[in-house]
């Protein structure tokens, strides 16, 4: 699987899968444990996969890019309430309670709040002076709180939540490490819903107790889900499309004063940076993609980046252009299984990244870019670290 990418090029995917796009979209990609299945890299064939449930997301079925270190260890299935990993019909009456949660009037009670949060930790900022660490100052605060809020997590659980959810999500961390973290999620996961049984408020994981016919087991594991997906992507996204729009001026330019293009704006960071590298599916029976032949049992390989820089669906892929149309991409997903979260993500980069340059129109990088830490050690793409410093009136 290649996964270097260009030196001195951190928004850009590994020069490679560009290659295999324009030759051969479907291409035949050994795994660690000698299975050889395959790799997607075009944006139709990626959107043909995720869209057909002939592919599963069923991880007991597939085959893992990352080498065992217990070689008799076997993927299991997903535990109950783990939805984004099960297939219709379990996956389909998950999902559907799950989608009654997010109602309108819910999200736009979140909108006003990101935004109060949004302002509040300006304030730090500014109160703090600079320079200052983006990830730690905002980045990740921000979508933490907002999560929290949306499960009616206590804020002070956040910051052992985070350490915990960012051993789990290491790409070097040892077994060991990942064990200890997951046993202490599932633990506060668990001891939240019994809250909620006991004392329901007003947020989502509430609303869930309220509807009844799931289990303790089933709904920490839907919280927790949500818990990952909702904060560590959006966090990286709001650090790593600041880098992005730093090294581009004439594209924060539009950001900065062309308010009606923010929805458009974020669009095109979710395609260009693509922080998600890929998606893995299995067949379930023989099927014809492409010019070849994906046979029952083989694992599939969806990259993210490839499908989302592919000149086919987007023209000059590889500029950055927040005026662009980029509707299609394939940042959440597709089909089924594409990110129930999103409207929210959508809405928190909306408020947060208008807002933070709007109030440091002069920010810019601390360091020199390339000594910028790029989070090339785990699942989801970013910074470890975004130094900002600007001119303090």
């Amino acid at each position: 699987m290649p996964t270097e990418r260009p030196a001195g090029c951190p928004f850009d995917p590994p020069e490679e899968l560009a290659r295999l796009r324009a030759d051969h979209p479907l291409t035949p990609l050994a795994y660690p444990d000698g299975h050889v299945g395959w790799l997607v890299t075009s944006h139709a064939l990626a959107r043909a996969v995720l869209a057909d449930n002939r592919f599963s997301h069923r991880p007991e079925l597939a085959h893992s890019l990352v080498a065992m270190v217990n070689t008799t260890d076997k993927p299991q299935p997903a535990p109950p309430g783990a939805f984004i990993a099960m297939d219709p019909p379990e996956h389909t009456r998950y999902r559907h309670l799950l989608t009654g949660q997010f109602t309108v009037r819910r999200m736009r009670q979140l909108t006003e709040r990101i935004e109060q949060i949004t302002a509040e930790h300006l304030d730090a900022m500014e109160r703090h002076g600079p320079p200052v660490d983006l990830v730690e100052a905002f980045a990740v605060p921000i979508p933490g709180l907002v999560i929290c809020e949306l499960l009616g997590v206590p804020t002070s659980e956040r910051a052992r939540f985070q350490q915990d959810l960012a051993a789990l999500l290491s790409l070097t961390a040892s077994p060991e490490e990942k064990l200890t973290s997951t046993t202490r999620l599932q633990r506060f996961m668990g001891d939240l819903v019994r809250a909620k049984r006991a004392n329901p408020t007003d947020d989502l994981l509430s609303g869930l107790v309220a509807d009844g016919g799931l289990t303790d087991e089933e709904l920490a594991n839907m919280a927790g889900l949500l818990m990952a997906a909702g904060f560590d992507t959006t966090a990286n996204m709001l650090a790593l499309g600041t880098f992005a729009l730093l090294g581009n001026p004439d594209q924060l330019a539009v950001l900065r004063d062309e308010p009606d293009l923010t929805g458009r704006a974020v669009e095109e960071l979710l395609r260009y940076l693509s922080i998600i590298g890929g998606t893995i599916r299995t067949a379930l029976e023989d099927v014809k993609l492409g010019r070849e032949l994906v046979k029952a049992g083989q694992t599939v390989v969806v990259s993210i980046p490839a499908a989302n820089r592919d000149p086919d669906r987007f023209p000059r892929p590889d500029t950055l252009d927040l005026r662009r149309q980029a509707t299609g991409h394939v940042a959440f997903g597709h089909g089924i299984h594409q990110c129930l979260g999103q409207q929210l993500a959508r809405v928190e980069m909306q408020v947060a990244f208008p807002a933070l340059f709007q109030r440091f129109p002069a920010l810019r990088l601390a360091v020199p870019h390339e000594e910028v830490p790029l989070r090339t050690d785990m699942a989801i793409y970013g910074v470890h670290r975004l130094p900002v410093t600007w001119d303090e009136a």
